[in-house]
């Protein structure tokens, strides 16, 4: 059990008291936020050092799954805005993960494509990404993580995040 750091009167030190969250603790939106902030923190204390970010995974395994994918059909599958994007983007490039490269069709857009060496790498991503998922489900349940996956796809469609 861990204690609550108290002075020397008993009371709780202000960084330790409870937060009362209000209306926050039944909003969804924030209670989705919280287990989003928890397990991105889990997922990359998993993989540990010299590893990339978790988002780096997920833009890594859109670009496998699609071969040719624009940066901006990239932004709108992941989620993701311009200025977190090419950032991220970058950082795999110059990792030698993807290449980019220009569109005849359209000179201001970039293909982008894993390389084998990215291939490899995400191989490696994946099954942690993987066991990590596991864990999650033991935590939630098999039943409930079939719902709680309907109603995470049901909430960003209704939201345009997810291409149908």
């Amino acid at each position: 059990m861990t204690r609550t750091p108290r002075r020397a009167n008993g009371a709780a030190t202000p960084e330790r008291r409870p937060i009362r969250q209000g209306v926050l603790a039944r909003s969804i939106a924030f209670n989705l936020r919280l287990a989003h902030n928890t397990a991105l923190q889990a997922f990359a204390r998993q993989l540990g050092r010299g590893y990339v970010r978790p988002g780096r995974f997920t833009i890594l395994t859109l670009i496998a799954e699609n071969p040719g994918i624009s940066q901006t059909a990239l932004g709108r599958a992941s989620g993701l805005d311009i200025s977190t994007l090419t950032p991220a983007l970058d950082d795999l490039v110059r990792r030698g993960f993807i290449r980019r490269q220009r569109l005849p069709r359209n000179r201001r857009s970039y293909a982008l494509t894993i390389t084998p060496a990215g291939v490899a790498f995400h191989r490696e991503m994946a099954r942690a990404a993987m066991a990590f998922d596991r864990a999650l489900a033991r935590i939630v349940g098999a039943a409930e993580k079939r719902q709680l996956l309907r109603a995470l796809q049901r909430i960003a469609r209704a939201f345009d995040a997810v291409p149908n």
